[in-house]
């Protein structure tokens, strides 16, 4: 069987934090392969600053290089609320021999009780736990944990320093931080909504 690891997240933006729990799963586990999986429209979640089509190429640009490390962009392409439970049943029919991992960060692991059908998602894959300072790690479900260095780093926090204005350098991939200066996200002149615009 392939073992994958799938992060899922709004990704908006990509940042360094994000790359540090795909490879410690990635190494610890002896996954194949981590893919990264933005959401179109996340069920918990208010998107604001960079559309889907954004996302999902700083997704790519954040990767670039990193052997072991691909974007998945099944959930953009099904467009609505992404649903973890329905992609993952979806990629399981496609993909009948691979055994899926979801990676998720201690920000989800306490509020797994609300993730849509979590009791059927919790059979389909294995969950991966990275701690993360300052939320708890207490859940019901099986979350196989694993320790991580300690980085206070969210895209919230990121794109709040653009907003003021502040440097984001050393928090994110160098290539996501030129194509955040280029298409001008996450400023005080940014006003692209979600779904505007996505890829073909």
């Amino acid at each position: 069987m392939k073992k994958v690891g799938i992060l899922g997240g709004t990704f908006n933006p990509p940042h360094l934090g994000h790359l540090i729990m795909a490879n410690e799963a990635f190494h610890s586990i002896g996954l194949d392969e981590v893919r990264f999986m933005p959401n179109f429209i996340a069920p918990h979640k208010e998107v604001s600053g960079a559309n889907a089509g954004q996302r999902l190429e700083m997704a790519r640009l954040a990767i670039d290089g990193h052997a072991g490390f691909r974007v998945e962009d099944f959930e953009i392409r099904q467009g609505g609320v992404s649903y973890t439970y329905d992609t993952m049943l979806k990629l399981m029919a496609l993909e009948p021999d691979t055994e899926f991992y979801f990676i998720i960060g201690g920000d989800s692991i306490a509020d797994l009780s609300s993730w849509h059908r979590i009791d059927e998602l919790a059979r389909l894959v294995r969950f991966i736990g990275i701690s993360r300072p300052g939320y708890e790690n207490t859940t019901p479900y099986p979350v196989r944990m694993m320790d991580s260095p300690e980085m206070h780093l969210s895209s919230t926090m990121l794109r709040d320093r653009m907003a003021q204005g502040r440097t984001i350098s050393f928090l994110v991939p160098e290539k996501v931080e030129a194509f955040i200066r280029k298409e001008r996200l996450y400023g005080p002149e940014c006003n692209v909504a979600e779904g505007e615009e996505t890829p073909s």
